[in-house]
């Protein structure tokens, strides 16, 4: 028996573009995965999948039209349930077998045919049968139901359709959007399947107004792509249209010259490839006035709501050029490049009014607008979170800077949120900080505040830029922390993928800026200088919070490539310079190079053992106490390397002075193995102690080494 390709494909009405890529894959996926499930797919068998504005598909290669019967063994009970002494099945023996379909003709045949095996401590019976493999037309309604289930729509709708019977009438689907085909041809054979009220045929649609013929007859599973873009002036793969879309996008950019390029946004080539059957870019204009207005509100307003893709100069300017993608390609493309023309032109005077409108204000005579703002039920309003940024902006520019800078914080974390109730923020809630910055230019404040206002919610994303200058790192901090502060004050924490208040990218934001900048501030007291800003408005949770931090830095450090080990030996000590943690893992990974990291490790961990076992014990050390051989070479041993491993330790070469405490292998392994510490004399086990606990303390400055253990 040889295998054909098989071809299904749902036509519908116009999917959501944001989902249809997702929806593809989904149906194409799951699809298969049933088909080699039921044994109707070939080890060879490969899935395409297809997802336009109007059909989702797939196309299998090496389908069966029957899959292979299979040998089942399957276990029954137990041999002393099912037979009794005299080795005669018992009722439970025989209700399972009939169960299984087995014939029970001559039912001591049938318990005879029966085999026993050892089944742990008893011996079970099992039943050995032959499963008749599926068959393509059953296979694939199952597998089509399956897929149709599974797809990931984000939201159903529900539609009437006439049922198709005697008794006439009308019957509900639930489905993504109204379908109105289905083809299933194996080969060139139809598989009768049915799903959403349809019977499988062998016609689909085309495009809308361009379609050479309508329907679209696919003569078998193998000429649908080829089909529906000759007959149909589709394209159907969804790939092929991104890369045909980015291609004329390319061409059209270069054809205007001047260096000009489209604007890279992946998300949106990504919608429009699924608003469109088959491309055809066009380049519109509009007036050069509008250019006065900041482009990034011109290029959200072009891109969010009309789909299209401005371009940019050689130095990353934007013009008063754009592209439209479109979904027809008419001899004469005038009309639609003028009509794309006329329906931008209102939405960019929008943004020129707005624009013009909020200048006419300050920023400052905005601030008193903020308190008419609801933040947080529990937390006030937008006008009083600006005081606790301002509180917290000062604290932190006082530690790190001079008097001009704790006057620049302040002024940007007065002025961070007044962009929020301007006309362009209330248009385009994307564009606030950016504003903030273009309107405080306009009001004369410089570009070290207006760079601050603009910044100070960066990072916003995973690889986004932190602030340019330290007036916006200080702001960008401030606002990061109070929002953190506040939210576990108030016991408004993630749960599992939720997190509304995007605490965990806040957390991150603080950690990048405090890692990235080496800022001279500690973890724990950064915290804590937050918290009184908000007076008996919260609880003081400083200390869950940063556990949570360092739960935050101990992820990103695994991403980065550092192992489980290695961040946990230099987490565990909490180091409260973040700027340190990248050249405390360098020197533990060097360490763990070194040939006698494991030993030593293995006795930090064992002198950890011991001294959690004792009371607080002095890191003192008496040489006149000191009788043993081993003790006495591993204290003078120390006293040589310790002073240069805290010198190297003070320096910031942490990797030196890990590898200098290298040199107390051999002592340390001599002590472990020649010293009682728990002697029976007080004062000789006290000074023992002493002498592991000095040990313990100088190979612990830089990392936990027993967690490398």
């Amino acid at each position: 028996m040889t295998s054909k390709n098989l071809l299904v494909e749902l036509f519908v009405e116009e999917l959501p573009p944001k989902a249809l890529k997702k929806l593809g894959d989904a149906f194409a996926n799951v699809l298969f995965d049933q088909l080699k499930a039921l044994g109707l797919a070939g080890a060879d068998s490969v899935v395409t999948a297809y997802a336009s504005p109007r059909r989702l598909a797939a196309h299998v290669s090496h389908i069966w039209l029957k899959a292979e019967d299979k040998a089942v063994q399957q276990k029954l009970m137990p041999v002393s349930v099912g037979l009794d002494a005299a080795g005669n099945a018992s009722p439970a023996l025989l209700k399972k077998l009939q169960a299984l379909g087995a014939d029970l003709s001559d039912p001591k045949a049938a318990v005879a045919a029966l085999k026993r095996a050892p089944d742990g401590k008893a011996e079970a019976l099992f039943y050995d049968s032959l499963v008749t493999g599926a068959t393509l037309d059953i296979g694939l309604q199952k597998a089509l139901d399956e897929a149709i289930a599974k797809l990931p729509i984000p939201k159903v709708m529900s539609y009437q359709l006439e049922t198709d019977c005697e008794l006439p009438g009308w019957s509900s689907v639930h489905f993504v959007r109204p379908a109105h085909g289905l083809v299933a041809l194996h080969g060139k054979t139809v598989v009768p399947v049915k799903a959403l009220g349809l019977t499988a045929g062998h016609t689909t649609h085309g495009h809308r107004f361009e379609a050479a013929l309508s329907p679209v007859m696919i003569l078998d599973a193998d000429s649908y792509a080829d089909t529906l873009r000759s007959d149909g002036a589709v394209i159907a793969s969804f790939a092929e249209r991104k890369a045909e879309i980015a291609r004329q996008l390319a061409a059209a950019a270069a054809q205007v010259g001047g260096g000009c390029k489209p604007i890279e946004d992946d998300a949106l080539l990504d919608e429009v490839t699924a608003l469109v059957e088959r491309p055809n870019v066009l380049v519109c204009e509009f007036e050069k006035q509008f250019l006065d207005v900041p482009q990034e509100c011109l290029i959200l307003t072009m891109k969010a709501n009309q789909k299209y893709f401005p371009l940019l100069d050689a130095s990353d300017k934007l013009t008063n050029k754009f592209l439209v993608v479109s979904n027809i390609s008419p001899a004469d493309t005038s009309f639609v490049v003028g009509g794309n023309e006329r329906v931008v032109r209102p939405r960019l005077a929008d943004a020129k009014f707005f624009f013009d409108q909020d200048r006419k204000k300050t920023l400052a005579s905005r601030v008193e607008s903020l308190g008419k703002v609801v933040y947080h039920n529990k937390l006030g309003t937008q006008g009083e979170r600006v005081q606790r940024v301002r509180v917290i902006a000062k604290a932190i520019a006082a530690q790190l800077g001079d008097a001009t800078l704790v006057a620049n914080a302040d002024l940007a974390a007065q002025l961070a949120k007044t962009d929020l109730v301007t006309d362009m923020v209330g248009e385009f809630p994307e564009l606030q900080g950016i504003m903030g910055g273009y309107y405080a230019r306009n009001d004369g404040l410089g570009d070290e505040v207006a760079q601050a206002i603009e910044d100070h919610y960066k990072p916003r994303f995973a690889g986004d830029a932190l602030p340019r200058n330290k007036a916006g790192v200080v702001v960008a901090l401030a606002d990061k922390l109070e929002t953190l502060v506040g939210m576990f004050g108030i016991s408004n924490l993630p749960t599992g993928d939720k997190d509304p208040f995007a605490l965990r990218r806040h957390a991150l934001g603080v950690i990048r800026m405090l890692v990235e900048k080496d800022l001279a501030l500690d973890v724990n007291a950064l915290v804590q200088s937050a918290v009184p800003a908000f007076g008996d408005k919260i609880t003081d949770a400083s200390a869950a919070l940063v556990d949570f931090m360092f739960e935050r830095l101990a992820g990103s450090l695994r991403e980065q490539g550092y192992s489980a080990q290695e961040v946990e030996s230099v987490l565990a000590l909490r180091p409260q310079r973040l700027g340190d943690v990248a050249k405390r893992l360098a020197a533990v990974r060097a360490f763990a190079a070194l040939p006698e990291s494991p030993a030593l490790a293995a006795a930090n961990k064992r002198i950890s053992n011991i001294l959690k076992k004792t009371d607080d014990v002095d890191a003192h050390v008496s040489a006149v106490l000191l009788q043993e051989a081993a003790e006495k070479v591993l204290y003078a041993a120390m006293q040589t390397v310790v002073p240069q491993a805290q010198s190297q330790w003070e320096a910031g070469d942490y990797t030196a002075s890990l590898q200098s405490l290298a040199a107390l292998r051999v002592p340390v392994d001599a002590f472990f193995e020649d010293v009682m510490v728990n002697a029976e004399a007080l004062d000789l086990r006290l000074n023992r102690l002493g002498l592991l606990k000095s040990l313990h303390v100088a190979m612990n400055r830089v990392a936990d080494l027993s967690k490398l253990a």
